[in-house]
């Protein structure tokens, strides 16, 4: 705190490609996550986490501040500070429609919109009228134009370098890895998944 106060902190922060986030132990004011803060710490956010690994990761930092604040409580050594409201962000809840993987963003926008929104309701686009959500995905320094199928790798171009995805689920079934996709879909190298796929 002061930043991403609201519904979706955790998302919003790794979608910004934040570098770090952080647990924070407040009093409870009529405004939202606006309270006096007793104790915080930050955790860090690397390009690979996702937002579920990230959730059970800052669970323990946050049980253990909890302990923590509560023994300060009871010896009467708490001490709460203001937050700075200028400071303040607002991590709007997730919207459905902010899942549809839009590949002329910049690489690593579309693989941080990847981690940020794993498990639910998770980042998808479709190719030959089939839904492909993307389970892991990397970016890498390679040029292409947007949704276009750079390599046999499944690299898909963006505005910016482009995305290698590693890890799928085609809609109703389980998840697979890009390798195993590619054997029973074969994609044509230089073709589009914007346009002609």
């Amino acid at each position: 705190m002061p930043k991403w106060r609201g519904a979706a902190p955790i998302q919003r922060a790794i979608m910004n490609c934040d570098n770090e986030t952080g647990i924070s132990i407040m009093k409870i004011v009529p405004k939202l996550d606006a309270g006096p803060i007793l104790m915080k710490a930050n955790i860090k956010i690397t390009k690979e986490i996702n937002c579920e690994e990230l959730s059970n990761q800052m669970s323990k930092l946050g049980a253990n501040l909890i302990l923590e604040s509560l023994e300060l409580i009871q010896n009467d050594k708490a001490k709460f500070i203001s937050q700075n409201d200028e400071e303040a962000t607002y991590a709007k809840k997730i919207e459905k429609a902010e899942s549809k993987i839009d590949w002329k963003l910049e690489a690593k926008s579309i693989v941080a919109k990847t981690n940020a929104l794993y498990p639910n309701p998770g980042s998808w686009f479709e190719v030959k009228g089939a839904r492909i959500k993307v389970i892991r995905a990397i970016e890498v320094n390679i040029k292409g134009a947007p949704g276009e199928i750079i390599n046999d790798k499944f690299t898909i171009g963006c505005s910016k370098n482009a995305v290698q995805i590693l890890e799928l689920q085609k809609e109703g079934k389980n998840k697979i890895s890009a390798i195993e996709f590619l054997k029973g879909n074969k994609l044509k190298i230089g073709s589009n998944i914007l346009t002609d796929v």
